[in-house]
């Protein structure tokens, strides 16, 4: 693999349609453009990347692999990530086009101003982890992490680009293979393990100005080095020893996983602050130390099924992780043992309006920051969700045992069919084992429905810290079937919340869906959070 010079493709325009400008950044096996659509006018940045050994079939599946994977990250992040509007391959080189960034990449930063101090190499690495957590929480592994792909913007968290070029050619990395893991110089089978050890080799640039592995001119060279010589020592990491040490263990299952990372990065900044509260001669402002330690929430972790190549991405979520008591299989069935004008507990707001309907409840001013036309929502019983305009309470069932569901939606659908709706249940009898429940406690109930037919596999993972499992089925039919994701996860103690999103079948996955849903699974707090 080499690198092009810039002057070659200068004259001409990439696909017809790219006018090349000026070079942004450099690194291994990939440059950085200034560009200019000639249909739109609009500004592109265009990374360039050599593609070896790649025929026509494969460049072309490289190409919808990238949008397509870079499509479900914009969802999951928006705003964290780059935004890819095309990709094309021309001579065996990929051509991946992005909306104009407001930023710097991290390697034009260190060439530019020198190492980083720890504390803010420290907010960069949790605003990354952020990223990296909601792609691996839906199986998506970066693998080509360096300081190209991430930019630096002067207000916001840095926006990472990248995404999908991991495993779509038989080289174990496509681009600077300094920051490539050991099981990537190996050639091995890669997943998270390998992109906590990029961030690690990103904390070492940061701090110490140089890759705790040298690119050595030949990639295959620089990969047997990552490999088989020992690290570096850093010199200068000072409170980020410990995680840049835990991250770059040449045995992925040695290294630190995302909790104790993120705990050794907030310590970092923590100790920034400790520092401040000392005597010094120049103290600095009193809100310094909470701006440099904030860092923005967690993007929300979505079931995502995306069809064909270039296909438009479908993002659901939503749950039931209820027991046979609250099975709710449809919002038109009666819930077994239950009744929609039970009082509800002593010392709480019973529903006021016919129907069920209550109005909202202010939610904490904490809640995340909202897409136009939310608002935040506390429920009675303690939990709190923001709602799309237009959306109220439209049913509550309880029982006995403090179970409990309540169904929201705009009450509103068109002739013969349906309209979205979100279920939120609670049972304090729910099973040790997620996937267990809704096997064998909720989808027997879900199976009388007419048309019922399950949608893939119950897929177990992490929602936040809680043991959760996903179900999705397809009920009814006509113009009233329906989609529906249920995400079931717990809380211990038997205790379990779920969230259910169901949609008309034939609108599934559409823009204003795929907002609602990444809405209500960024924002849904169960009681007491």
């Amino acid at each position: 693999m080499t690198m092009v010079e810039a002057h070659v493709f200068a004259h001409e325009p990439v696909a017809g349609r790219y006018r090349l400008l000026d070079v942004l950044a450099r690194e291994t096996n990939r440059l950085w453009w200034y560009a200019e659509d000639l249909t739109t006018g609009r500004p592109r940045l265009m990374a360039r990347t050599e593609l070896p050994d790649a025929g026509a079939d494969t460049a072309r599946r490289v190409a919808a692999r990238v949008v397509r994977t870079s499509e479900i990250m914009r969802l999951l992040c928006p705003g964290r990530v780059a935004t890819v509007v095309d990709a094309v391959v021309e001579a065996g080189v990929l051509w991946t086009v992005t909306d104009r960034i407001e930023g710097t990449p991290l390697g034009e930063l260190l060439d530019r101003e020198g190492p980083l101090h720890p504390v803010r190499a420290a907010r960069l690495g949790l605003e990354i982890l952020d990223v990296l957590q909601s792609a691996h929480d839906e199986g998506i592994t970066h693998g080509e992490l360096s300081p190209g792909q991430v930019f630096v913007r002067d207000s916001g968290p840095v926006l990472v680009a990248g995404f999908g070029l991991a495993g779509a050619t038989p080289a174990p990395r496509l681009t600077a293979p300094s920051y490539a893991s050991p099981e990537q110089a190996r050639d091995e089978r890669v997943g998270p393990a390998a992109d906590l050890w990029a961030l690690g080799a990103l904390l070492y640039t940061m701090v110490e100005g140089r890759p705790p592995f040298r690119d050595r001119g030949r990639p295959d060279a620089t990969l047997r080095a990552v490999d088989r010589l020992p690290l570096r020592t850093p010199l200068r990491t000072g409170p980020l020893t410990r995680a840049v040490q835990g991250l770059l263990r040449k045995d992925s299952r040695d290294r630190l996983n995302r909790a104790v990372l993120r705990d050794a990065l907030t310590r970092a900044l923590d100790a920034d602050c400790e520092a401040d509260r000392r005597p010094a001669p120049a103290p600095r402002p009193r809100g310094a130390c909470a701006a440099v330690r904030h860092t923005a929430p967690a993007p929300g972790r979505l079931l995502l099924v995306a069809g064909t190549a270039l296909a438009v991405v479908t993002v659901v979520a939503g749950v039931l992780a209820a027991t046979h008591r609250l099975p709710g299989a449809s919002t038109a069935a009666a819930p077994s043992r239950t009744t929609a004008t039970a009082a509800p507990p002593p010392g709480r707001t019973g529903d006021g309006a016919p129907g069920g309907a209550t109005s909202p409840t202010p939610a904490p001013t904490s809640s995340p920051a909202l897409p136009a036309g939310y608002r935040p929502y506390t429920a009675p019983e303690g939990f709190s969700v923001a709602l799309p305009d237009g959306w109220r309470r439209l049913t509550t069932a309880r029982a006995a045992d403090h179970a409990y569901r309540v169904t929201f939606g705009a009450g509103r659908s068109p002739a013969g069919g349906a309209s979205p709706t979100l279920a939120v249940t609670y049972s304090e009898r729910v099973g040790p084992d997620p996937v267990a429940v809704w096997r064998d406690q909720v989808e027997p109930e879900l199976a009388r429905l007419p048309g019922y037919r399950r949608v893939g596999a119950v897929r177990a993972l992490t929602y936040r810290t809680h043991r959760a499992a996903d179900l999705e089925w397809l009920a009814g039919s006509g113009p009233a079937r329906t989609h529906t994701l249920g995400r079931g996860f717990l809380l211990g103690g038997g205790r379990g919340f779920s969230l259910r999103y169901t949609a008309p079948a034939t609108a599934w996955g559409d823009s204003a869906g795929t907002v609602a849903l990444r809405t209500f699974l960024r924002t849904f707090r169960e009681p007491g959070h």
